[in-house]
C-alpha cells in the first residue's frame, strides 16, 4: 500500500511539472502528418543525419541493426541490414545496449555498451567501419573504450563535437563493484580520437532529487531490482544559440516515472569543469498519464531535412507496468524554444495524435 500511495503522489508531482502541450498537432486526415510510435518496439532509440539520410538505430539485445530513409517518420518503410553480430563468449557477446553510430572523419562508428551476461561487466566498446556507406563494408571491433583507470561499470556512451574537440559522455558506476547502493552517475570525458579519452572522466550529474531515485514499483507488478538503484543514464547533448542542454534519463527503466532531466552549460565554458554545468531542479519531460505514454525517456535529438526544426526522438510505453521489456517503441515530437533560449518539450502526445511531419526544403 505504502509503494502505492508514493506512485499516487509521484504522478501528481509530475504531472505538475510542466505548464501544458504546446505541440503543433494536425487534425486527422491531414497530409504530411504522422502518429507515433515510429516503430512497434525499440528501446534507446538514435538517429545520425548525413548526407541528407537519417540513419536509425536502437538496442536489439543480440544484435546491432540499422535502418537508412529520407523520412524518419515512415521508418517502418526504412532500408534495414544487421551491421554486426558479437562473437561468441567474450566480454561484448551479450546485452548489447544503447548503440549509437557517427561519421568521423569518413569513417563510421558505432558506440555500445555490452558484457558477457552479467551486468557488473557492462563496458563500452567501439566499431568502426571505413567504407564511405555504413551499409557496405565491415564493422569490426576497434576495442573497448577505457573510460577511467580503473574500468568501472559504463554504458550510453554518447559523443559529441564541440569547438574544435570531440567528447564522450556516459553513464556510470563511481566504484566497480558498487558499494550498497547502486548508484548511475553521469560522466563527461575530451576524446584524442574516436576510440581513445585524452582526459579522465569528470562527475557532472549524480542522482539527487526525488524524481531521479525513484526504483520502487507498485508492490503488485513486483518488476524491480533487489536491490536501491538510482539513475542517471543515456545522456544526450542538444546545443541552441550560445548554450548546450544535456538531457539525461532518471529514476529506474521499469518504473513508469523514467523521465528526462538536464542540464546547462554555456558554449563557451570548460565543459570538463563540474560547475559549468547547472542541473534542472525539475523534469523536463515524463509520463503523460491522460496521453497514456508512461516511461519516456532515453532519448536523442535531430533536425528537420530543411534544418529549421529540433525534434526530440525517445521511447516510452503505452502500459504504466511495462517497464523495461520489449514494449518500449521509439516516438517523435516538435521541440519549441522559450524566449531564453531553452527547450520547450512539451508533454508526451498519444498515440492517436496526429503530428506535422519534420519540415522538408520546398
Amino acid at each position: 500500500m505504502r509503494n502505492m500511495v508514493l506512485a499516487s503522489v509521484l504522478i501528481v508531482v509530475l504531472a505538475g511539472c510542466y505548464s501544458g502541450n504546446r505541440q503543433e498537432v494536425a487534425g486527422p486526415g491531414v497530409e504530411d502528418t504522422f502518429t507515433n510510435p515510429l516503430l512497434d518496439r525499440g528501446a534507446d532509440p538514435w538517429i545520425f543525419q548525413h548526407e541528407g539520410m537519417y540513419y536509425y538505430t536502437n538496442t536489439m539485445g543480440r544484435r546491432i541493426g540499422l535502418w537508412r530513409t529520407r523520412d524518419i517518420t515512415d521508418l517502418r518503410n526504412a532500408e534495414y541490414k544487421t551491421i554486426w553480430v558479437p562473437p561468441e563468449n567474450t566480454m561484448y557477446s551479450k546485452q548489447l545496449w544503447a548503440p549509437e553510430i557517427m561519421n568521423i572523419n569518413g569513417n563510421w562508428y558505432v558506440y555500445f555498451a555490452a558484457d558477457d551476461g552479467d551486468n557488473i561487466n557492462h563496458r563500452l566498446y567501439v566499431l568502426e567501419n571505413t567504407s564511405a556507406d555504413p551499409f557496405e563494408g565491415e564493422f569490426k571491433m576497434k576495442g573497448k573504450l577505457q573510460t577511467d583507470a580503473n574500468d568501472n561499470w559504463a554504458i550510453d556512451g554518447s559523443v559529441f563535437f564541440h569547438k574544435g574537440d570531440y567528447y564522450l559522455i556516459w553513464s556510470g558506476w563511481q566504484t566497480s563493484p558498487y558499494v550498497d547502493v547502486e548508484t548511475q552517475c553521469i560522466y563527461i570525458a575530451r576524446m584524442a580520437n574516436p576510440w581513445t579519452l585524452a582526459t579522465d572522466r569528470v562527475l557532472i550529474s549524480k542522482p539527487e532529487y526525488e524524481w531521479e531515485r525513484i526504483w520502487k514499483n507498485p508492490d503488485e507488478w513486483n518488476n524491480m531490482p533487489d536491490h536501491i538503484v538510482y539513475v542517471n543514464e543515456g545522456p544526450e547533448v542538444l546545443a541552441h544559440g550560445d548554450k548546450l542542454f544535456l538531457v539525461y534519463s532518471a529514476s529506474g527503466c521499469w518504473t513508469p516515472y523514467y523521465c528526462l532531466g538536464m542540464l546547462e552549460a554555456d558554449a563557451d565554458s570548460d565543459l570538463l569543469n563540474p560547475e559549468s554545468w547547472t542541473k534542472y531542479p525539475e523534469p523536463v519531460f515524463h509520463q503523460s498519464p491522460e496521453n497514456g505514454v508512461y516511461g519516456t525517456g532515453h532519448n536523442c535529438f535531430f533536425k528537420s531535412p530543411d534544418g529549421s526544426e529540433d525534434w526530440i526522438l525517445y521511447h516510452a510505453n503505452d502500459r504504466p507496468e511495462q517497464g523495461c521489456g520489449g514494449k518500449r517503441s521509439p516516438r517523435a515530437q516538435l521541440i519549441k524554444w522559450k524566449d531564453d533560449g531553452t527547450p520547450d518539450f512539451g508533454i508526451a502526445l498519444s498515440t492517436s495524435t496526429r503530428i506535422k511531419k519534420p519540415s522538408r526544403i520546398k
